[in-house]
């Protein structure tokens, strides 16, 4: 089955699973829409009739669709087949996709995605700033979505925003296409003690699971991200990479390249075969801790406004994104 096709059909699973009662098309397809997911009612009902056909849901007259015992059967061995190496080999397609070229600052870069209530419009630029100032957050760019606009299959519903923050594997693309071969290990919480990296507290491995480790950590409450900017402790989220000891000088010219761009790069570089940060690296190989691009909008999900994320959301022309400075300005200028 076509992949696209196959995560369409598990979505709709999905929302069937977390309903309490059955569901119509219409239904459906509003609750993936406010999810940001663009999917039509009609594309809804076509699958809907397929997954009947299998038996994995079944239609109750006048009442709608629910998850049969197949389904949820079928739906937890899917999750356990798609969690392994799955982020892995996502990480590995949008690293491939992008073709921004440092030098010539032009071409795709990729781009995380949080959508919130419009009326918070107003503590945006004080959550998310002192991130950026503080350099927890990946670079110093972003960019700003209105009801109606989308990234990838994110959409951005009536009455929201869209925030785009710079994915960290944009740096893992810079690397690549110079050549440099680059190792995604993990996503953590690292522990900043006196306004300096200490230690990772938690760690998730990316060829383990399906969803982003920073997702995770974030919408768990598990971050003190503001603290750690205002105060200089605290827990972010952070990445942590490999690469070979040979490319670790051209790896340094690359970041202070990146970093000219407004694009961010690592937190820290190790020496070779030698542990950062309590890491062990592989042999001759060199570490790299890089901050996650969702920190950004971390603190507002840690004042309790309710908020939206995930990683690796699409590609997004470089040109399209602006300084943080210019986010007020940028907000006042969106539809009220």
């Amino acid at each position: 089955m076509n992949s696209e096709v196959e995560h369409k059909r598990l979505l709709i699973m999905k929302t069937l699973r977390e309903s309490e009662f059955p569901l119509s098309s219409g239904k459906i397809h509003e609750q993936l829409l406010s999810k940001g997911i663009e999917i039509s009612e009609r594309t809804v009902r076509f699958h809907l009739q397929v997954l009947d056909s299998h038996g994995l849901t079944e239609y109750k007259e006048k009442k709608g669709r629910f998850l049969t015992t197949r389904g949820r059967e079928e739906l937890t061995k899917a999750h356990v087949y798609h969690q392994v190496g799955y982020l892995s080999a996502k990480i590995d397609e949008m690293t491939c996709k992008m073709n921004f070229d440092p030098s010539s600052a032009q071409g795709t870069v990729l781009i995380n995605f949080s959508t919130i209530d419009k009326h918070y419009r107003d503590v945006i630029s004080d959550s998310v700033s002192p991130v950026f100032s503080s350099g927890l957050a990946h670079g110093t760019l972003m960019c700003l979505f209105d009801e109606g606009e989308r990234i990838g299959d994110c959409f951005v519903t009536q009455g929201k925003i869209g925030i785009g923050t710079v994915c960290a594997i944009t740096l893992n693309g810079a690397l690549i296409k110079a050549g440099i071969p680059i190792r995604s290990i993990f996503g953590g919480l690292l522990e900043i003690i006196n306004g300096a990296p200490s230690r990772f507290t938690a760690i998730i491995h990316y060829d383990g699971t399906s969803l982003d480790p920073l997702e995770i950590y974030i919408s768990s409450g598990m971050t003190s991200i503001l603290s750690a900017c205002i105060n200089g402790e605290g827990q972010i989220g952070a990445s942590f990479r490999e690469i070979p000891i040979a490319a670790r000088e051209k790896t340094i010219e690359i970041d202070s390249l990146l970093k000219s761009r407004g694009l961010g790069g690592f937190l820290k570089l190790g020496y070779p075969s030698q542990s950062l940060l309590g890491i062990p690296v592989g042999d001759k190989r060199v570490g790299l801790v890089i901050a996650g691009g969702l920190n950004a909008t971390a603190p507002l999900g840690e004042k309790g406004i309710p908020i939206e994320s995930s990683a690796l959301s699409g590609l997004i022309d470089y040109s399209k994104l602006f300084h943080y400075e210019e986010l007020t300005k940028r907000l006042s200028q969106l539809k009220k």
